[in-house]
């Protein structure tokens, strides 16, 4: 990691989404700050800020982190993956489509981060059982379902990406931050209750 004094800027470069970035951060900066702020991916949401709910659950290098915990200069050289990366081709992740069927979004503020540590269970675990699932987004907390329309719905992605075969996931595209296009309609439906970013 980078040595920057307090108060002083540099700029760093990673991949979000698979696309290339360059922000300007200070030492004081955080991931989600970069993400929310820099370049306005606000699906990911800031809830605690102490790294115990969970809502701003990124995917780094792959694995699921807590963005309100990881210093923006930790990022330098690394692959960030957001929520906004999930849909690839105008077409909802398997994931996001359960989601909508199992009516495991209620408020949606704890959704992003439920969606992309189930992504990452989903690419280590293809075959996940309750358990496991329980497991996986265990530091994610949501107020409204009681998990158990969460925990189906990750089911059944897992059995919809097992019958689909490689590539199932859209998750780690080649799409620059914020790209894929998605129809409005769907757009509508998974992000609604993000207007309160």
């Amino acid at each position: 990691m980078r040595e920057v004094g307090p108060g002083a800027r540099t700029t760093i470069s990673f991949k979000v989404n698979g696309g290339a970035v360059e922000v300007e951060v200070s030492a004081e900066d955080r991931l989600i700050d970069v993400l929310r702020e820099g370049l306005r991916l606000t699906g990911t949401k800031e809830g605690c800020g102490i790294g115990e709910c969970g809502a701003c659950t990124v995917l780094l290098d792959g694995k699921p982190v807590n963005s309100c915990l990881v210093p923006a200069l930790q990022v330098e050289g690394r692959e960030v993956e957001t929520v906004e990366g999930l849909a690839k081709d105008g077409r909802l992740h398997p994931l996001q489509e359960a989601f909508i069927e199992h009516t495991a979004v209620q408020c949606g503020f704890c959704t992003p981060g439920m969606l992309m540590a189930a992504a990452a269970l989903l690419r280590e675990n293809p075959d996940p059982t309750r358990e496991d699932i329980a497991r996986a987004i265990s530091g994610n907390l949501c107020r409204c379902t009681g998990y158990h329309q969460i925990m189906s719905a990750i089911e059944s992605a897992a059995r919809r990406m097992r019958a689909q075969g490689p590539g199932a996931s859209g998750a780690g595209t080649s799409e620059p931050p914020g790209a894929p296009v998605v129809s409005e309609a769907s757009r509508r439906e998974i992000h609604s209750r993000d207007s309160a970013d």
